[in-house]
């Protein structure tokens, strides 16, 4: 399918309502048209994989076309080039969501550049590392303990960052190490606690919403 007729299909499908809806939940409305994820999903099931395309419609810098790029690419064909310049478009949290859990956590390289887009001063590049390491907690079954070891302090580092999209993120990653075992979750708590000692805003608020689901969990 070429890029133009999938641009035609998603703006026949462009939803005002649906984009001041979105507003409301912070979501970058530039580029907008509306479109459901799921529609999204159900077109990518139909173009099948697409390298090609998939960088064509990143460059429309439509919302929904970006967020479909990230369903077609073909991820063995995904340099850690493009992953950098994808991130550097990034301008709302869901863009950001889906580029990093439907493709980058599959990717060779999502270890590391979890680790160094959590430094990075950008905040949706920021966001993107710790929406990586939280979607690694989930999907990377047989990855050792001590690749997400490594993952805490730097949650700790950006801990004092106040940016709503990256302490969010940061909480995720947190919540969602600690949840992969025994051992990460005793440490992500201790993490947690550290964290809240930093005594921030942000760090008390990341601390203590992680602390609430963790301790649950331990006392399961």
């Amino acid at each position: 399918m070429e890029c133009g007729e999938v641009l035609e299909r998603l703006r026949s499908q462009a939803n005002p309502a649906n984009v001041a809806g979105m507003a409301r939940y912070g979501i970058n409305t530039k580029g907008t048209l509306g479109v459901p994820v799921k529609l999204l999903r159900g077109l990518a099931r139909e173009i099948g994989k697409d390298h090609d395309l998939a960088l064509e419609l990143w460059a429309s810098g439509v919302h929904e076309a970006r967020i479909l790029a990230t369903l077609v690419d073909e991820l063995e064909r995904v340099t850690p080039g493009q992953m950098n310049r994808w991130a550097r478009d990034f301008d709302s949290w869901d863009v950001c969501d889906q580029a990093c859990q439907n493709l980058f956590r599959y990717s060779p390289k999502a270890f590391s550049k979890a680790a160094e887009w959590s430094q990075a001063r950008g905040e949706f590049v920021r966001r993107a590392g710790f929406s990586l390491m939280a979607g690694l907690a989930v999907k990377a079954k047989t990855a050792p303990n001590g690749a997400f070891e490594a993952f805490l302090p730097l949650i700790v580092g950006a801990a004092g960052d106040s940016r709503n999209m990256v302490k969010k993120a940061a909480n995720w990653a947190l919540r969602g190490i600690g949840k992969r075992n025994p051992r990460l979750r005793k440490l992500a708590i201790a993490t947690a606690e550290e964290i809240r000692a930093q005594g921030t805003p942000s760090a008390r608020w990341i601390a203590s919403d992680a602390l609430r689901e963790l301790k649950r969990l331990q006392g399961q």
